[in-house]
């Protein structure tokens, strides 16, 4: 996924104190102008199970604001805004696209590819280089991560109950482990 100069050095700055801390960097994006920008850190658990709360996001925005301040990538002021991907995801690695074969997705690409820039499917394969995507047309496609701009799961009937099964697995296996 395409990001910004000053995104990537921000992700360099903030990867390690996310790992130290269990978490892994899933996306550094800055929005809005030059005045008073937000910088959003989105993160997860590194354990696959793992389950991200509000007072994880808030001992992430504390470790990272010291950081920041100490490093101070953003000229002027910003808002720092911390959170988890959420079910409807994006999709910024390729172990995102991976995990998420069978699912459907939203791609959006740099430029257009057999004429059009945006896409719905369901994506069918992904590696490290490139990903499959039926799309709604029923077209086969295989596109290359560094053409994508931005790329997100759409929350569907079929993501909530997968959600919703893992959720239930995690929590039978917490149960199993207090009674062992």
């Amino acid at each position: 996924m395409k990001t910004t100069p000053l995104e990537s050095r921000i992700a360099r700055i903030v990867e390690p104190v996310l790992e130290d801390m269990g978490f892994e960097l899933v996306r550094v994006l800055l929005i809005g102008g030059m005045h008073n920008p937000t910088l959003q850190i989105m993160a997860e658990p590194q354990a696959e199970d793992g389950v991200m709360g509000v007072e994880d996001c808030a001992d992430i925005s504390r470790a990272l604001s010291a950081v920041l301040d100490v490093e101070d990538p953003i000229e002027n002021r910003y808002t720092l805004e911390v959170s988890s991907p959420g079910l409807d995801r994006p999709l910024t690695r390729p172990k995102d696209f991976l995990r998420s074969t069978g699912l459907e997705a939203r791609i959006e690409l740099d430029q257009p590819f057999e004429g059009r820039k945006r896409f719905k499917g369901r994506i069918m394969a992904a590696n490290d280089k490139e990903f499959t995507l039926e799309t709604e047309e029923g077209e086969t496609l295989d596109i290359d991560f560094a053409a994508v701009s931005r790329a997100k799961l759409v929350l569907t009937d079929e993501l909530l109950a997968l959600a919703k099964q893992q959720q239930d697995a995690a929590h039978t296996e917490k149960q199993q482990d207090k009674t062992q």
